[in-house]
Formats: C-alpha cells, structure tokens, sequence
C-alpha cells in the first residue's frame, strides 16, 4: 500500500466510523495527542493503564452488559456465531455461552488473578463449543474448514477467520492487549502482535496475523454498537480502547 492509498484508508475509516468520538472525557488523550510509532504506543499505554480489575465471577455480568443484545434486552450476542442467548443461559454445557478470550489466555496470563485475565476489552460472550473449536488459533483469513455451530467461520490448524461484521471488533481488541500489556510487572506480560500463525504455543505471549487483523480494522470501522460498547467497559473498568475512538492510531504505530 503506498502513502497515499494509506492517508485514503485513514481518511475513509474515520469518516465511515462517524466522524465524532464516543463519550470520551476532555483530554483523556491528551498524552497521545501528535504522537506516533513508539512514541505513541508509549503514550497510550501511560493511559489506559492500571484498569479497575474485576473477579472473573463478576465478569458474567459484565458481558450481560456490553454485549447486550440490542433488540433484546434479555440476550447477548454470540462473538462468533452471530446468535442471540439468553443472558441467563451462560456456563459450561453444551447450548450455553461463556466467557471467550480472543487473546487466549494461556498465551501470557494463565491465572485469573492477572488483570489481562479479566480485561472485558477482550472477553466476549460465546458458545461453549465455537470457543472450543476456536482454541488457541490465531487470526487470518481462510482455512476451508467450517462450523456447522458457526457457519460464518473459517479455519484450519492454525488459524481462525472471524465473521465480517466482527473482523474490525476483534482486531481493535487485539491492538488494545498489545499496547495495554507491556510487560512493567510480574502479572502483566508483554503482548505482542506477531506477523506469523505458527508461533502461538503455550506460554507464549503473541498472537497472529498481524498484516491480517491491519486489514480486518480497514475493512470493519468502528460502528455505534462498538463505540457504545467500549463507553459500558468505560464506565466499569476505567479505561477506553483507544483504537475504537481513534481508529487511525493503528497504521500510526503498525
């Protein structure tokens, strides 16, 4: 991509992505104002750092919350299925939703008592067996192999396309882990985004594909119901996803 299909890109994502920031706090960006590459991931971080932390318990109903069902207040949508569950129909069982990381856990922050662990920035509701299915596979497109339980899914032994309608959410969460988790103290480890899907092994703290979730955040901006979600997580945990209210930060530091 050249410089100027780059600026186009940009351009496009904030004006699709509706022109005007969600119920953001004057200056809450101001560090990251003018900013860019390392300097701006720096900046970012100095910011949404040290999030209100919740018990994994209470995250239930947390997602009941910010994953509401918008026409049904009594369901949440399905991250990868698309479906709308009851709220109260959540667990481990089969035909229930539970609690998916799309940065699995085990790939950085194996206890609960970890902030990444239950940082609603990247938990969403899914049915037990799609979350399953999904594993520890990384993002990028293709695989040829399909869910009958989510049939908007692709995959194959090391990777996990997503719907299109969630292709931007999932990547902008992603970026959010990378730049939230820096490594500064024993239970944050130092996420990192890498251009491979070959190297997410257990204890590993990276996820894939890179050049691949730059092009699911081009593709999918950011909608009224991400940017709403991402003011719900606000108002409980403290701190934004800042590529959801800035959308064109990413192609600054990626």
């Amino acid at each position: 991509m050249n410089k100027y299909s780059k600026v186009y890109c940009i351009l496009l994502l904030w004006f699709l992505s509706g022109n005007l920031l969600a119920d953001v706090p004057t200056d809450y960006y101001k560090g990251a104002i003018g900013r860019t590459g390392h300097s701006l991931k720096v900046a970012l971080h100095n910011i949404i750092d040290n999030h209100k932390r919740y018990s994994y318990k209470k995250v239930w109903n947390i997602l009941k919350e910010t994953d509401e069902d918008p026409n049904n207040i009594n369901n949440v949508i399905l991250i990868y299925s698309r479906q709308s569950l009851p709220k109260s129909k959540h667990g481990g069982k089969v035909g229930e939703w539970n609690r998916e990381h799309t940065w699995p856990k085990s790939h950085g922050f194996p206890r609960k008592g970890w902030p990444a662990y239950t940082d609603v920035h990247h938990l969403r509701p899914s049915l037990v067996t799609v979350n399953s299915k999904r594993g520890v596979l990384d993002f990028d497109n293709g695989g040829g192999k399909f869910f009958p339980k989510a049939p908007l899914v692709q995959y194959d032994n090391d990777s996990w396309e997503v719907p299109n309608e969630v292709k931007g959410d999932i990547a902008r969460g992603i970026f959010y882990m990378a730049v939230r988790y820096e490594g500064k103290v024993y239970n944050e480890p130092d996420l990192e985004i890498t251009n491979n899907v070959n190297e997410s092994k257990l204890g590993v703290a990276k996820i894939g594909k890179l050049s691949t979730l730059l092009k699911w955040h081009l593709a999918d901006p950011p909608n009224e119901q991400e940017r709403l979600r991402n003011d719900k997580i606000f108002n409980w945990q403290g701190n934004r996803n800042p590529f959801i209210d800035h959308p064109e930060w990413v192609t600054d530091i990626w």
